[in-house]
């Protein structure tokens, strides 16, 4: 019998643990970036054109990946919540502005990237859209809290 209950259980916890990989991967990696990474470089010594270049560089690379890991979170929080609960779900809105938020930031750079002040107002939005998500709860909590 406790064999079932951890053939059962172990989906819900493999899911968790790939929710929280993903989330802190790409939310990480944003933060990390605008905020340790880019000032680092600037405060060595670096020349700015360097530093901008190294930014124009990683910045399209980690939103392309922020998009990956919210395509991979949406599909699991699917699983978890199904399609009807999925618009309720606070953590599905903040998973479509993400999804949204790339595709624009996307677009912008490879059609108009002279458009910086749009780039960066998106990329930290992007971010702070991260931060909101962090602080929800997993989804496998919430499965197994309307189990009980």
């Amino acid at each position: 019998m406790s064999k079932s209950v951890t053939s059962k259980r172990s989906p819900l916890r493999a899911g968790a643990i790939a929710w929280q990989l993903a989330q802190t991967f790409w939310v990480g990696g944003l933060w990390l970036l605008h905020f340790v990474v880019l000032p680092a470089l600037d405060r060595i010594g670096l020349a700015s054109m360097l530093v901008e270049e190294v930014a124009a560089s990683l910045r399209p690379l980690l939103v392309a990946f922020a998009g990956f890991c919210a395509l991979l979170q949406a599909v699991l929080l699917i699983q978890y919540a199904g399609l009807a609960q999925l618009w309720r779900d606070t953590r599905a809105q903040l998973l479509t502005a993400v999804l949204a938020l790339v595709v624009v930031f996307l677009l912008v750079r490879f059609r108009m990237p002279e458009a910086l002040y749009w780039l960066n107002f998106s990329y930290l939005l992007l971010a702070f859209c991260g931060l909101l998500l962090v602080i929800q709860p997993l989804p496998a909590s919430s499965v197994e809290s309307r189990a009980r």
